[in-house]
């Protein structure tokens, strides 16, 4: 598994080894994750601020940048404030990195400590002509920011937005994500739990995690009779 590592931090983040382009279904966000995907050494804007309601697949490609990152031989960090923990000293030296990535910028909003460190990311980043991306549960305007600074430097980049998926997106990024780790899910069995379970994408992920080794373990394949008995639908 891949792991961002600073020595900054007081612990590796890790990333997960499936969050990868190849593994994300874009449904109507593919102008977003086309711009995402641009040759660091082309691309135009060096800052991008990516946004969307929760299960719109932020985290996802932020860490699929990280692994592309990494497949290019470049140093990279996947920084995500709301699981953390740290204090805001923790982004000091990181414009040192070719990519910075901060996820859940919405979790530190209105922290003074916070805003005016990210502020001053942003700027020795911009100096030293890295790339950064930052991502938060809302547009730059109603985030939630009180310095004005940093509001206008999260609005003044590339600010993209991603949207939900349709159901049919969403069970054919159930199979996709299947299909990434080696197994293969028929179509009546993401219909069947797009039906009867959550239907936001971080829960139909983790039901995945949980068939992924309920089904190794029973070496069973996906069908519906064996959904129903694992989650006892």
């Amino acid at each position: 598994m891949a792991a961002a590592i600073h020595p900054q931090l007081p612990l590796p983040v890790r990333l997960r080894e499936e969050t990868t382009f190849a593994s994300f279904l874009p449904g109507a966000n593919q102008g977003p994750v086309r711009l995402l995907q641009d040759d660091p050494a082309e691309a135009h804007e060096r800052f991008i601020y990516l946004w969307g309601a929760p299960g719109t697949g932020k985290t996802h490609l932020l860490q699929a940048l990280c692994h592309r990152a990494a497949q290019r031989g470049d140093r990279a960090l996947y920084l995500p404030l709301r699981q953390m923990g740290v204090p805001p000293q923790a982004v000091e030296n990181l414009e040192e990195l070719p990519l910075v990535v901060v996820d859940d910028i919405d979790a530190v909003a209105g922290q003074a400590g916070w805003e005016a460190a990210l502020f001053h990311l942003y700027n020795r980043v911009h100096e030293r002509g890295g790339r950064l991306v930052m991502a938060g549960a809302r547009s730059p305007g109603v985030l939630g920011i009180a310095l004005a600074d940093l509001r206008s430097r999260l609005a003044g980049g590339l600010v993209l937005q991603l949207q939900l998926l349709s159901d049919e997106d969403k069970a054919d990024a159930l199979r996709l994500q299947a299909r990434q780790r080696g197994m293969f899910m028929p179509a009546e069995v993401a219909v069947y739990l797009l039906r009867r379970c959550p239907r936001d994408m971080h829960a139909l992920f983790a039901l995945l995690d949980r068939l992924e080794h309920d089904s190794l373990a029973a070496q069973r394949r996906l069908t519906v009779p064996f959904v129903k008995e694992v989650l006892r639908l």
